[in-house]
């Protein structure tokens, strides 16, 4: 089983002494086991992600590769 999705990370960082907001949205897709993980997670769950970027298939922008999904910080 493998399962597309999108990823979105969203923080506040400080640039040059300034507060700064960065928001990221990537494809993801998840084999096996870690797509049912993603797949119970459900729309809008929040959890950290590890794996590893790679170049989609048509060459156009990246995809990450999702290997393990833990549970989010309190």
């Amino acid at each position: 089983m493998a399962l597309d999705a999108s990823l979105k990370a969203e923080s506040e960082v400080i640039e040059a002494g300034k507060p700064r907001k960065i928001s990221l949205e990537i494809k993801a897709v998840a084999v096996g086991e870690v797509a049912k993980q993603l797949q119970a997670l459900g729309v809008g769950g929040i959890a950290v992600f590890r794996g590893f970027l790679t170049h989609q298939r048509n060459g156009r922008g990246f995809i990450a590769h999702v290997t393990v999904i833990e549970p989010a910080a309190s």
